[in-house]
């Protein structure tokens, strides 16, 4: 699939690849500079913006059911965070939902309506399930699984090497 046919939209937002481009590097740089952000992802990167952008463009190629957006509000602004679908390391086909917000960007349902719209594009590329991770205390995060209606699995370290809330949402059953 090329760039054009992987952006995502919803009534709201705008999924696209993130880029490249300055002003998407410096968005990157921002959101994953933030304490209050990576403090509930285990810390920042390890690699720069440009990096981040080649290895989502890579996890993308290898497969075209995932991918790293950026979550762009349609009535302008910058990029409000990242939407991620990607395997589990570790895991057996097992696929994970992320979302990377900006706290500029914090409260106004775009985590949960742009993870609802990969994970129903998923659901449709056959993915039969789809897991989220997040560190216990995340309150927002847990709050966007309860949202997306996703089951609650209890702690693990599975995918991990640290302990995790871990929530699975099952593709809807097709009856003919």
């Amino acid at each position: 699939m090329g760039g054009a046919a992987r952006m995502v939209c919803t009534e709201r937002l705008r999924l696209r690849p993130w880029t490249s481009s300055t002003a998407d590097l410096a968005r990157l740089a921002d959101i994953y500079g933030r304490i209050e952000v990576t403090r509930w992802l285990g810390g920042p990167p390890t690699v720069p913006p440009a990096e981040l952008v080649r290895r989502w463009a890579v996890i993308a190629s290898t497969d075209d059911r995932f991918g790293c957006w950026a979550i762009e509000p349609r009535d302008g602004g910058a990029p409000a965070g990242t939407l991620l679908l990607k395997p589990l390391p570790h895991g057996v086909g097992e696929v994970e939902v992320g979302w990377h917000l900006h706290p500029d960007s914090w409260g106004c349902g775009y985590a949960t309506e742009a993870a609802a719209a990969i994970i129903d594009r998923a659901f449709a590329a056959g993915v039969p399930e789809v897991y989220a991770v997040v560190r216990p205390g995340n309150e927002p995060s847990l709050a966007v699984c309860r949202r997306l209606r996703m089951q609650p699995l209890g702690r693990m370290t599975r995918w991990y090497d640290v302990e995790l809330e871990a929530f699975r949402l099952m593709a809807p059953v097709v009856v003919e």
